[in-house]
């Protein structure tokens, strides 16, 4: 095989395979190649499974050349979040008081769509512990490196995602995302990266502590890619309650991705009012996008949307829920977490019934005044990350005034409180070198829509690669 199989995406694969070309086994094999090339540097993959993996492509091999695949992504090596249930591995959610001994006879929903469509799954990407923050690192697993440069953090909490998408370790990667996780961790490493509307992937067990703000998504060097993939986990399953009815989930994000955007109308707002900011460099690589978008025919327009601050409403859920996280501990276990997730239970717990009332009102309040502002504009357009990835083993950047990944992430939270779908897509370099991005927000349901305008905005300007790992 001459191809050099790490630098396909999941439907050129596809292609190959349905051709003769290649077999799921050389493409599992090459991903496996590079994870043991790069893994020790980027400490991504927290369990990785050759035999398995393997395994599973050679079932997936006999398909093809039978003609019975099961589905576009059959023998696409494909790797799961180490929050997300998966049959057969333990879920250590990047502690040391989860017990890898602990039964493992369930998957997730999204593990089981990806199973049951003939994914290879190669193992499991690394994450803070129990995803609470916006960069990736734990007691349990260490550091997670940015491949851009291993001194910089991939962000959170898919950080150990996004390093593996932007290091070729696999075209699909399945990431989750509450206040930010799959956007932030996408931004930094320049890649793609999808978070649905609530409910259009299901999501089993919810965790009690977030429910609503949780959503399982895509993250994949391509749109295309990430539309493939959402197909397939965009498909019911009875376990979550709180999951879209069956026809909402009918939808190919494929039919419609390459139909342009003539006419859409695009609100870009550089600051989302006075709730957000942007260094110079990522604003003018942001406003320049949303030119090209304007010259692909979008009507775009500078205007801010008329919403409550979101960010009181994030703190008082968001540290809360953090405490309930930590009090579901033993005494004796407390020790061993991460001391910023301590810090913050402690802040939750001074948060009064009251106030906790009212955010979850002006939460309401918030997703009322979107729904309003989607009456005239189709999409929202704003910065991604304010700033570049920053400095590996910190929770904020030096130099700035800040205490909290909050402080550096203020266009993530809003729409997760909100439950709109939204999308980080990649639009350059700044300063420093190191990716920058913009966000498309949707309404509800209107996933085809931000993926189809991502797409748009892909074709025009093909997103950069991380130097030196095809």
């Amino acid at each position: 095989m001459s191809e050099n199989l790490i630098g396909k995406t999941a439907v050129e694969l596809s292609e190959l395979y349905a051709a003769g070309d290649a077999s799921p086994v050389e493409a599992t094999q090459a991903v496996l190649d590079q994870i043991d090339k790069h893994n020790l540097t980027l400490n991504n993959f927290c369990l990785v499974d050759p035999e398995a993996a393997l395994a599973s492509a050679r079932e997936s091999e006999a398909r093809w050349q039978s003609g019975v695949q099961l589905s576009p992504i059959d023998g696409v090596p494909t790797s799961i979040k180490d929050l997300t249930l998966t049959k057969g591995w333990p879920t250590m959610r990047g502690s040391r008081t989860s017990d890898p001994d602990a039964p493992m006879g369930e998957d997730a929903p999204a593990t089981a769509r990806l199973r049951e469509a003939g994914a290879v799954l190669v193992g499991k990407t690394t994450t803070p512990e129990m995803g609470w923050k916006g960069v990736t690192d734990s007691p349990l697993t260490g550091i997670t490196r940015n491949p851009w440069n291993p001194e910089r953090t991939p962000g959170g909490s898919s950080g150990g995602a996004s390093a593996a998408t932007a290091a070729f370790m696999g075209p699909l990667h399945q990431a989750s995302d509450a206040a930010g996780s799959i956007r932030i961790p996408a931004a930094f490493a320049g890649v793609f990266g999808h978070k649905p509307t609530f409910g259009l992937v299901p999501n089993y067990p919810l965790p009690p502590h977030i429910g609503s703000l949780a959503n399982m998504g895509p993250m994949t060097r391509t749109v295309t890619d990430a539309a493939t993939m959402l197909n397939v986990l965009a498909q019911p399953d009875f376990r979550d309650s709180m999951a879209a009815p069956a026809v909402a989930q009918d939808e190919n994000y494929l039919n419609a991705l390459e139909a342009g955007i003539d006419g859409v109308r695009i609100a870009y707002s550089p600051t989302l009012g006075e709730n957000g900011w942007a260094d110079d460099d990522v604003a003018r690589a942001v406003k320049a996008a949303a030119d090209v978008l304007a010259d692909l025919g979008a009507i775009v327009e500078e205007v801010d949307p008329d919403i409550p601050a979101p960010r009181p409403i994030i703190d008082a859920i968001w540290t809360t829920a953090d405490a309930w996280i930590v009090d579901q501990m033993p005494p004796e276990k407390r020790e061993l977490m991460d001391p910023g997730l301590l810090a913050i239970a402690e802040e939750g717990r001074k948060v009064g019934v009251t106030e906790l009332v009212n955010a979850h009102a002006g939460r309401v309040e918030l997703g009322n005044a979107m729904a309003r502002f989607h009456e005239i504009y189709d999409l929202l357009l704003t910065p991604q990350m304010p700033l570049e990835a920053f400095e590996t083993g910190h929770d904020v950047p030096d130099g700035r005034d800040m205490s909290s990944w909050v402080d550096w992430s203020p266009f993530t939270y809003p729409f997760n409180l909100t439950m709109q779908p939204a999308c980080s897509v990649p639009c350059g370099l700044g300063n420093a070198r190191m990716p920058v991005a913009f966000q498309l927000v949707g309404r509800h349901w209107q996933d085809a829509l931000v993926l189809r305008t991502a797409r748009a905005y892909e074709k025009a300007k093909p997103f950069a690669a991380a130097p030196g790992y095809v």
